[in-house]
C-alpha cells in the first residue's frame, strides 16, 4: 500500500505542486508592459498594477479591464514562437497553411 502511495505521489501530486509553485512565482513577477493570456483566452498588455492582487490590462487601443492577478494564465510570447516550439510551421499570412498542389 505504501509503495502504491509513493508511486502515486511522485507521478501525480509532486508534478502538480511544482507547476503551481512556478505559476505563483510567474504571477508575482508580472509587471507593467508585459503581454499575458487570461484564463478566458484574452490576450492583453499590462498597463498598470493597482495593488498586489489587481492589474489593469489593455486589449486594444482603448479597451481596458481590471483583473484579479490570479486570472492570468501565462505570459504571451506570440503565436509563431509557440508554433516553432511545438515543431509546427507557422501559418502563412492569410491564416491558413498552404498546401502544395
Amino acid at each position: 500500500m505504501a509503495v502504491m502511495f509513493g508511486i502515486f505521489y511522485f507521478l501525480m501530486i509532486r508534478p502538480q505542486v511544482k507547476k503551481q509553485k512556478e505559476h505563483q512565482a510567474m504571477l508575482a513577477k508580472l509587471g507593467k508592459g508585459e503581454e499575458v493570456v487570461t484564463r478566458g483566452g484574452l490576450i492583453g498588455k499590462i498597463v498598470s498594477v493597482e495593488s498586489d492582487e489587481v492589474i489593469v490590462l489593455e486589449f486594444q487601443d482603448k479597451a481596458k479591464a481590471r483583473l484579479h492577478r490570479s486570472y492570468v494564465d501565462a505570459k504571451w510570447d506570440g503565436l509563431n514562437k509557440k508554433a516553432e516550439a511545438s515543431g509546427r510551421k507557422p501559418a502563412d499570412a492569410s491564416g491558413s497553411e498552404s498546401a502544395s498542389a
